[in-house]
Order: structure tokens, then C-alpha cells, then sequence
């Protein structure tokens, strides 16, 4: 059946439970213009902690926010980036009304949302809110459950199991929106197509007073999303557990166009006032749908999260939420009143790459951390004294005339490769790795780089609009096989063997001797690399030009943000059998190559030292470039 037939029936609703304060929010809205063949539907979740109107406050002002973002960037040719954007702007917000009114600190909420367009299901979360499948009978959980029983879980599936220790409790948020770096984030590039028949259920996490199979019967006995809705909570209700939690639950059944038109369940009206945002110019506020109430603090949680997390970083297991936090800054429950006004709508426009002088970028400290600072990654680089006739800046001259990109020469030595706190087995086991000495590029390649390359060979240079003219800023658009062809070029050209780097050589470099998440600390800070929520006033949409941030250690720039650089290995899905000498990783799935150091439209977790993409090889996007090593 094609996709275009395909319409969507959405109802939703939500109970306070045994809880004297409602901190769930949810909203229904169309997305676009509602006859356009782009036009959407877009569904959020938002359950909110910290106790009193400060849950309240914070998932209310998540679910705007968010909203705001995805209104005013909706139709997009790349609908899960902007998913991805739209929950660091909601956790920007909780961010900045912290740092203005001491009283909300603590707040926080975990998200789940998805955007229904032509037949297709995109979607974005963070905590143990639910995104279920129905189809055929069969019920099956399409998001990641960020809570610590998600994690052994996901541990356990990778054949690493953990044991759970003591006194944990499974339903320990991992990652949530507190205002502080997000730990992990599900948002995948690939959406979920869907047929007719499928039923969808977004939920919080106050549904699992019911098991799977007491949901699949619900479901099958009920012909409608609404009717289906109450059934569910009911099921809750009469299920009587103790402290039960706030339950919100929406259902979007998938339907043949003709069969009815989307349906949006009226919403409770709020029970207390919180000052929204201005309302982004669409259509779909009309028929938005939400609940505004407050709660009692949430299930033990990220308010006790500070002490367990010390506990985690011992045994080696669980920690990685707090390792990704700047100073390990948790929140605890904090006491607010109703009366408190949250003002929400601190947007201000973006300013382009030329608009922001350097004098308002802050560099970062370049100080390696002492080694009692550093327990929560054991990750450790010692390089050694590079030999007089290898160290510092050059370039090498092409035959055709001009010189290549600038190079620098990096020392011999050995460090300890991934990071042994990841939640996903791409960046374990740690390993150690001993490296001898390359020179690798100071820069990305640049625009003007590139153009030389391709004026030479023929090649396409990639369309890159009105960036095109701008050859300081990286090339971008490029695939594994087009950033290879270019090495291979710079190595006729110079006489030398120039490649892309190994992984190995690539988290070495980027580390700089440095064992911290980022070459610069344990935070994303200020003004240290160019990416979306790093803070520079800089706009997220575009690369900016390289070496406008300060150099790692080592004299590189750019190895966090502005471009994602194509390394050359293969894809594994773990470092079991890695080498220990620096080269390639052979073998995994050469179909699939891997990518380092995130872009400028990249979230901060995709920045750090050990953190990896992917992408196959005759694939580009709007990030991917290069940066390239010679050998001798």
C-alpha cells in the first residue's frame, strides 16, 4: 500500500495516580500545513521530577520548547536533526531558568516524542518514558530505556553482563533533562515505516504497573485510540498499586486516509498557570493538546542519583551519566511554591558565523587534570619526545603547484583507548595502544583544500550553497570513498604517503595526553568547539571557519566539532580484537566506515574523545569531512 494513503487517529489522556501533584505534560499538534503532502503530526511525552511545582515546571516548559523548535523547522529534509535540536533547546530552557531562579534547581524530566509524516514514525528520547509498537499482536519497545535496569539490560545483550549491585533500584534515571550535559540520547537517522493496522503507544514510565501481555489485551479489546486510552488507565487505576505513579498515555492508531480524519482528545484544563512562550506561527496551536499540573517528587530517581553514582564509579558499572556531567553536578529535589512564574521564551536569534568577533569566544584552559581527578575514566595518554627531525608545523609542496594542508607531527607513545563507562559496546572494551609517531593535519580540510583537489582530477565539489565561496571554513558533504580519493591525490602530489587516519591515531591525537571526556575537562563549557549547545553564539546550521577555537595539546584544532573527519577503519561494533599498535581495525563491515569528533549540529555527547559514528561509504551528509595523517 503506499505510504501516502496512510493517516493517523491520535488520542491521548493521563491520571494523577496515588500522587497528590500531576508532573506529566503531553501534546498533540499537526506540524506544517495541514493540506500539504508534507504536513505531520507530531506526539510528546514529558515526565517531569524534582518534586512539587518543579516537576511541573519542568516538564511543561520541555514540552514548549520543544514544540517551539520542531513548529518553526517543520518541513525538513532531516526530521530526526531536528528532533535531536529540539531536545537540547528543551534542555537549554531548563538551564537557563535554574541558573534565574534558585528554587526550580533539582528540576528535571525525562521525553519521549515522534514525528508521524507519510507513513513514517521518527522519534527522539531521554529516560524510561515508553514509544510501543502494536503490531500484528505483538507488542515491542522501539526506544532505549535510559534507566540503570535499561543498562544491564543493554550490557547483558552485549555479552558484557553486569551484576546489579545492592540496593540499586532499576528504575535509576541514566539520563535525563536537567539542565546539565544529556548522557545519552535515541534519536536514529532511520525512521520506522508503518502499515495499516499498526497501533503506537506513548507513554511514561507509570504504564508499567501493567505487563506486556495486560497491554496487549487492552489494546485488542479496544476499536479506537480513545477508547483504548481509557482502558489502559483504568487498567492502572484498578491495579491499586502503592505510590502509584503519574501515568500518561497516547495512542495513534495507523489507518487508510479515507477512514477518518485525525482525531485530538480534549485535554483536563491546567491546574496551575505557568507562562508560556510565544507561540511559534502555525497552524497547529489550535489543536495543540496538553496538561499543565504538579506532583510529588518522583520514585527515588535522580534526586538520590549523586550518592549511588559515586558508588557506580568504584564498581566500574552505571557511571557513565555522572562521568559526562561536568564536575558530576547532579541535581537533588528542591522545594518550590505554584506561585513561582518561569518565564520560558529566552530565544534570541542565531548569529551567523561572521557576526561573532573571537574576542567573544572564551579559550579553554589547556591544564592536564591531576591524576586523582581523573577515577571516573581510567583513560590515560603518555606520549613521548618526538625526535628533532619530526616535530613541529609544515607543509608539503604539490607538483601542481601551491602547498598542501598544514601538518604537524605528533610523538610516539601509548595510551588507553574507549571507555569502559559507555552504555553501548561501540566504545568498549578499553584497550591499551602504543603508537608510533605520525604527522596528522593541524586543520580539517578546508573548502579552498578541497577545490584544488578538485579542480585538478575533475572531481564534483560538493553543494555547499552559499559556503562555497568561503575556503576557510571544512569541506563537508563528503563521502568515505570522496575523502580517501583526496588522500590518495595529496600522496601523488607530495611524493609522501598521506592517508585517513586510524581510529587509534585519531583518539590519540584528539586526546593530547588528556584523559578527560573532552581535551579541555569533563563539560562541553564555553566557547571550546563549535556545535549545537556548545555556546558560542555561533550558528548551529553551518560549519564555521577552522582554528577559530584553541588548540588541543597536541596543536590540533577542530577535533571536537565543526566537521565529523572519516577515519579509515571499518565498522565494528566493539573493540574486541583491536590492535594494539596504532593501525587500522580490519575486517567488521567495510561497507560501513566510521566517523570522530561530531560536527556543529552535533549534541555533546558526540564530541567527546571516545564517542563514534558512522555512516556508509558512499555516503556524505551535511557534516561528514576529513582530516588526514602522512606517515612518513
Amino acid at each position: 500500500m503506499p505510504l501516502s494513503v496512510l493517516s493517523f487517529d491520535i488520542s491521548g489522556s493521563q491520571i494523577d495516580g496515588a500522587r497528590d501533584y500531576q508532573e506529566d505534560a503531553f501534546l498533540i499538534t499537526h506540524l506544517g500545513d495541514a493540506d500539504a503532502d508534507s504536513a505531520g503530526s507530531m506526539v510528546i511525552v514529558a515526565d517531569g521530577m524534582g518534586g512539587h511545582a518543579a516537576g511541573n515546571v519542568a516538564s511543561n516548559m520541555a514540552v514548549q520548547t520543544f514544540n517551539r523548535h520542531l513548529s518553526k523547522n517543520f518541513p525538513n529534509d532531516n526530521v530526526s536533526n531536528v528532533l535531536y535540536e529540539a531536545v537540547l533547546q528543551a534542555n537549554g530552557s531548563i538551564t537557563a531558568t535554574v541558573s534565574e531562579t534558585a528554587a526550580l534547581k533539582g528540576m528535571g524530566c525525562t521525553l519521549v516524542a515522534c514525528v508521524l509524516e507519510r507513513g513514517n514514525l521518527r522519534w527522539v528520547s531521554v529516560g524510561d518514558s515508553h514509544l510501543y509498537l502494536l503490531r500484528n499482536g505483538d507488542l515491542s519497545k522501539k526506544n532505549a530505556d535510559h534507566s540503570y535496569g535499561g543498562f544491564l539490560d543493554r550490557m547483558a545483550e552485549a555479552g558484557t553482563p553486569v551484576e546489579a549491585e545492592a540496593g540499586f533500584s532499576r528504575n535509576m534515571l541514566m539520563s535525563a533533562l536537567t539542565g546539565d550535559d544529556i548522557a545519552e540520547i535515541d534519536c536514529p537517522e532511520s525512521p520506522l515505516q508503518l502499515k495499516r493496522g499498526d497501533r503506537v503507544i506513548l507513554s511514561s514510565d507509570g504504564l508499567d504497573t501493567l505487563d506486556r501481555q495486560q497491554i496487549i489485551d487492552i489494546c485488542a479489546a479496544q476499536p479506537t485510540p480513545k477508547t483504548c486510552v481509557d482502558a489502559l488507565l483504568q487498567a492502572v487505576t484498578d491495579a491499586g498499586a502503592p505510590r502509584q505513579d503519574n501515568t500518561t498515555v497516547i495512542v495513534i492508531d495507523v489507518i487508510e486516509k479515507a477512514e477518518a480524519p485525525l482525531e485530538v482528545a480534549p485535554a483536563p484544563a491546567p491546574r496551575i498557570e505557568v507562562p508560556p512562550p510565544a507561540p511559534a506561527p502555525t497552524r497547529a496551536s489550535a489543536r495543540a493538546q496538553s496538561r499543565m499540573d504538579h506532583d510529588a517528587p518522583r520514585k527515588g530517581g535522580i534526586g538520590m542519583i549523586a550518592a549511588i553514582v559515586l558508588v557506580l564509579l568504584a564498581v566500574g558499572g552505571g557511571g557513565y551519566w555522572y562521568w559526562l556531567q561536568n564536575q558530576g553536578k547532579t541535581p537533588s529535589a528542591a522545594q518550590a511554591t505554584p506561585e513561582i512564574a518561569v518565564e520560558t521564551d529566552s530565544e534570541q536569534p542565531a548569529k551567523s558565523a561572521n557576526d561573532v568577533p573571537d574576542s567573544e569566544i572564551e579559550p579553554a584552559e589547556t591544564t592536564k587534570p591531576k591524576p586523582d581527578a581523573v577515577a571516573a575514566n581510567p583513560t590515560q595518554s603518555t606520549p613521548e619526545p618526538a625526535p628533532a627531525s619530526k616535530r613541529g608545523q609544515f607543509r608539503d609542496a604539490l607538483r601542481g603547484g601551491g602547498q598542501g594542508p598544514l601538518m604537524t607531527w605528533v610523538p610516539a607513545g601509548s595510551f588507553t583507548m574507549g571507555n569502559p563507562l559507555s552504555l553501548t559496546s561501540d566504545e568498549r572494551p578499553e584497550h591499551s595502544v602504543t603508537m608510533k609517531s605520525f604527522a596528522i593535519g593541524v586543520h580539517e580540510i578546508t573548502v579552498g583544500d578541497y577545490r584544488k583537489f578538485a579542480q585538478a582530477t575533475g572531481a564534483k565539489m560538493p553543494k555547499l550553497g552559499p559556503m562555497a565561496e568561503q575556503n576557510d571554513i571544512p569541506i563537508t558533504f563528503l563521502s568515505w570513498n570522496d575523502a580517501l580519493a583526496y588522500a590518495k591525490w595529496l600522496s601523488q602530489q607530495t611524493g609522501k604517503e598521506y592517508s585517513l587516519p586510524s581510529e587509534a591515531q585519531w583518539e590519540y591525537a584528539a586526546r593530547a595526553g588528556t584523559s578527560t571526556p573532552y581535551w579541555w575537562g569533563r563539560g562541553i563549557g564555553r566557547g571550546n568547539a563549535h556545535c549545537f549547545a556548545c555556546d558560542t553564539g555561533l550558528d548551529p546550521r553551518q560549519p564555521t571557519a577552522v582554528g577559530r577555537f584553541k588548540a588541543n595539546p597536541f596543536g590540533l584544532h577542530d577535533t571536537a566539532g565543526n566537521a565529523q573527519e572519516w577515519v579509515y577503519d571499518c565498522f565494528h561494533s566493539s573493540y574486541d580484537g583491536a590492535p594494539g599498535d596504532g593501525g587500522v581495525f580490519e575486517g567488521g563491515d567495510c561497507s560501513v566506515r566510521v566517523l570522530r569528533g561530531g560536527g556543529y549540529g552535533s549534541g555533546p555527547d558526540r564530541l567527546t574523545n571516545s564517542a563514534r559514528d558512522k555512516l556508509r561509504v558512499e555516503r556524505g551528509n551535511d557534516q561528514s569531512g576529513l582530516r588526514v595523517v602522512r606517515r612518513n
